[in-house]
């Protein structure tokens, strides 16, 4: 059960699990508060210890509210659009033929009707991001399922405001967020392993953590590195 309690302008999710210690979260990329506690603690202690915690919480969420923002895309000719960690220049080609997209070493190239709105573009695009991550994920998926010794019954792609991934233990399933194939690699590797450790720990607790500790000892740096890039434009 999850209760929130409210400190100023700052809602705080509080959740009482059988946890030893408490965990206190600051997430991205909007800055949502979330405490863990013990089965035990009673709402008043959660609330002393996140008010103990008041300045660090309002620390994080300035870092957060001040992470760089790309502009909205407009998808047209010279506009700089990311794939993999890396900067392209984009390319628009207006002919009558089905569109697509395509990418050399330095440009993406795409390849629109006549007339395409600005919606229709941005289709096109994210269309081709989720084909790229669909041949970038099952490899990783089958890469880590036996050493962290868990099945993946299946994962889905979709646009999140505020997670770079999500799991669901009980189906065996994982979301992954579709910003992703504009990162590096390496951090897309990073969210696949943390959210498929989630089907052998469902919360971020101790045992969570040592978990990642042991099975991708660099998470740490891949998380700050993954909340230090541009965060995408909310328009959708």
């Amino acid at each position: 059960m999850t209760e929130t309690i409210t400190l100023g302008d700052i809602p705080i999710e509080v959740t009482r699990k059988n946890v030893r210690n408490v965990h206190l979260s600051v997430h991205p990329p909007d800055g949502r508060v979330t405490l863990v506690a013990p089965r035990a603690t009673r709402l008043e202690v959660a609330r002393a210890y996140a008010i103990a915690k008041l300045g660090w919480i309002r620390d994080q969420q300035a870092k957060l509210h001040a992470q760089a923002r790309e502009t909205p895309r407009r998808f047209v000719e010279r506009e700089s659009h990311y794939l993999w960690g890396r900067r392209y220049l984009l390319n628009v080609e207006e002919r009558e033929s089905r569109p697509g997209v395509r990418i050399d070493h330095k440009r993406i190239t795409l390849s629109v009707r006549p007339g395409s709105d600005r919606q229709k573009r941005a289709e096109v695009m994210h269309e081709w991001y989720k084909r790229l991550l669909h041949g970038a994920v099952p490899p990783l998926i089958a890469r880590w399922e036996p050493r962290l010794g868990v099945r993946v019954s299946a994962y889905h792609l979709q646009r999140m405001k505020t997670k770079w991934g999500s799991c669901n233990p009980s189906k065996g399933n994982i979301r992954l967020n579709t910003e992703l194939v504009k990162k590096p690699k390496d951090l897309l590797e990073y969210i696949v392993v943390h959210e498929m450790l989630h089907l052998v720990e469902p919360t971020h607790n101790e045992r969570f953590i040592t978990l990642l500790d042991k099975h991708y000892p660099g998470w740490r740096e891949a998380r700050e590195e993954l909340n230090e890039l541009p965060l995408s434009a909310e328009a959708w």
